[in-house]
This record gives C-alpha cells, structure tokens and sequence, in this order.
C-alpha cells in the first residue's frame, strides 16, 4: 500500500509540473484570472487524487489535461480576438490620468487608497502628485508613467554617447564549469582557470558563481567555505 500511495504521489506530482510547464512561465503574480482558475483546479484535483487512493489514477489525470488543453485553446483564441481576450483576461484600467486620480473607475475595480499609495510606494514614488498616468494591469501590478519633469535623466537627455551593454554570460554555477556558454564564447576550460587564479581563488569547485559581461570582465563570487581568512 505504501509503495503504491508513493507511485501514485510521484506521478501525479510529474503530472502536475508537466501540466504547469505546458502552461507556460508566467509568474504567479502575472496570472490572468483564468490562468490562477486553471491552477488552483489542477491543484485540488491532484490533491483529491492523492486523498482517494481508490479512485483509479486516469480519473485524475484526465481532468488535469482536460483543464491545460482549455488553457491553451483560450490563450490561442485570446491571441486572434481582441473580443475574447478581454472576456478571458479583461483589460487595463487608468485609475490616474494627468496627474487626477479616476474615482469612478476606481470604485469600479474596488481598488481602494491604500492599495494604490502602497504599489506606489513600491514603484518608488510617494508622491501621487509626481504621477502623470497610472494603470493597473490585468496581472494586478500598477504601471506608472511620471511627469515629465520628474522622470530619471537619461543619456539621451543630455546627449551624451553610450555603448552596446549585452546580458553578461554565466560560466559557473556551484562550481560547476557551464561548458555550453563557454563554447559558445569560444573559450576553454584552461582560460576560465587562468582568470580564476588570477581572482585569488586556487579552483573551479570554489566559485559559487562566475560571469563575464560584453566587455570581458570576468565576475567571480567565491563560495564562503572557501574563502581565506582575513589577516
């Protein structure tokens, strides 16, 4: 029985991430309301499969990709018609435009004050006054555009010169060389160990993370149990 409940544990667990991965890598907090619906059913009916060991395991599979195959019909049909998508997912609403805050609209998404200084506070703005335009998403999140007087200064402002910045490219995770990307720099093993030394740090398996950017700056954080003491 034991070995049994464990089997049918493991594959519905499988099931399950399987069924998420499907569905794609959205974040929680990016959840349409459908997606969370979706979830929170595939959730429970695993549990239930898990709770019922009498119950034959495809009568819990087949609900949980009945629900992934309706998740992806609509997401597909949410791509062709703006009609459906804003069924499934709904739309974004202004609850601040030019700098006035939208009560009706806000009483409409029963978002009260307090929910709105506070993701404004999380945007890093505590001035509702310093707000142009304010959206809340169909995630929940809250997109806010400044005046134009109080937007960061960029390069392009003062019109100076600026250079290509790419994604710097990890090399090592846990002390373990990531060969792929190194290939892909067209680097060896023997380089990487050349510029580790020269970090201070005597092998591969001591470096908890490594990565070199578009300039060919090599990072390098070593792992604590590594790391000599001070004198």
């Amino acid at each position: 029985m034991e070995w049994a409940l464990f089997t049918r544990s493991a594959i519905l667990y499988l099931a399950v991430l399987l069924a998420i991965r499907i569905m794609g890598k959205r974040e929680v907090g990016q959840l349409s309301a459908f997606d969370l619906v979706v979830a929170i059913m595939i959730a429970e009916l695993a549990a239930m499969s898990m709770e019922q060991i009498d119950m034959p395991l495809h009568e819990g599979l087949i609900p949980i990709f009945t629900l992934v195959a309706l998740e992806i019909l609509f997401a597909f049909l949410s791509m062709k018609s703006h009609t459906i998508r804003g069924i499934v997912d709904g739309g974004p609403s202004i609850v601040i435009a030019n700098g006035k805050i939208i009560e009706k609209e806000m009483r409409k998404l029963r978002y009260n004050m307090s929910d709105l200084l506070t993701q404004l506070r999380v945007k890093d703005v505590p001035n509702i006054a310093d707000v142009q335009y304010a959206v809340l998403e169909t995630s929940g999140e809250l997109s806010v555009i400044l005046r134009p007087e109080k937007r960061p200064v960029t390069p392009q402002d003062l019109g100076l010169p600026t250079k290509y910045e790419g994604m710097p490219t990890p090399l090592v995770f846990d002390g373990h060389i990531h060969f792929n990307n190194l290939r892909g720099l067209h680097l060896d093993e023997q380089w990487l160990l050349k510029e580790v030394q020269k970090k201070g740090v005597d092998r591969i398996e001591d470096v908890l993370f490594a990565s070199l950017d578009t300039d060919g700056n090599l990072y390098i954080s070593e792992k604590e149990s590594s790391r000599k003491p001070a004198d």
